[in-house]
């Protein structure tokens, strides 16, 4: 035999079509479908950052197609090395990422690990029927359910005798007329009386407020 022949024949041992491609094209679908009624038709709606869009549909491709090929080859260290690679994307470092954007990272990973690793098991109905399930329950706790939750912000106030208990109810009138926010309550925090300034925590309601109220970080 000419080990010649032999070289080029592991060289061109490629296979040009598979049936599973039928399966990859129609998991793949599912998974974009359903990726975009939550981040595109849900988040987006919700909070109208776009920061994030970016972000989740290229983790969302990636991590299907990561999975899918690491099942067909069906090796389960390369598997789990896989997985752990993909999780931690989480913890990188650069800007201060919120719970609810984590939140919602997660649920684009998680959901194309589901779709890409589901095997033969599990039919196409099932897996959409975990899709739907997942999507219903972001979207009740958006819209129903978690409606009129409250958020925090901490704001540096100047109006120093406004802070006293008796005074109360003319720190909170003064705060809602001055943000335009819905506050139902407020807590002073740390008082500067050189600068006659205190550090205010305020709990309101984001009625279709601006995403900018909604942050973490104190002003």
């Amino acid at each position: 035999m000419n080990p010649n022949s032999a070289v080029k024949e592991d060289i061109f041992n490629l296979t040009f079509f598979s049936p599973d491609l039928y399966e990859l094209m129609i998991r793949f679908g599912v998974n974009m479908l359903f990726i975009t009624i939550i981040i595109r038709y849900i988040y987006y709606r919700k909070t109208s950052n776009k920061d994030y869009l970016f972000t989740y549909y290229a983790i969302s491709v990636i991590s299907f197609m990561i999975c899918f090929a690491l099942k067909k080859l069906d090796i389960d260290t390369g598997m789990g090395l896989g997985l752990f690679a993909i999780f931690g994307i989480i913890r990188y470092r650069t800007d201060t990422v919120r719970i609810r954007e984590m939140s919602y990272l997660f649920i684009a990973i998680g959901l194309s690990v589901i779709n890409s690793l589901s095997g033969k098991q599990i039919s196409i109905l099932e897996m959409v029927f975990i899709n739907g399930i997942v999507t219903l329950m972001v979207l009740g706790l958006e819209y129903w359910w978690l409606m009129k939750q409250e958020t925090v912000k901490t704001i540096l106030y100047e109006k120093i005798e406004n802070i006293k208990p008796e005074n109360y109810k003319l720190l909170i009138e003064d705060l809602k007329t001055r943000t335009g926010l819905k506050i139902v309550k407020a807590e002073v925090g740390k008082i500067d009386f050189l600068k006659d300034t205190a550090q205010v925590k305020i709990y309101f309601i984001p009625e279709d407020q601006p995403e900018a109220y909604s942050s973490d970080f104190t002003e």
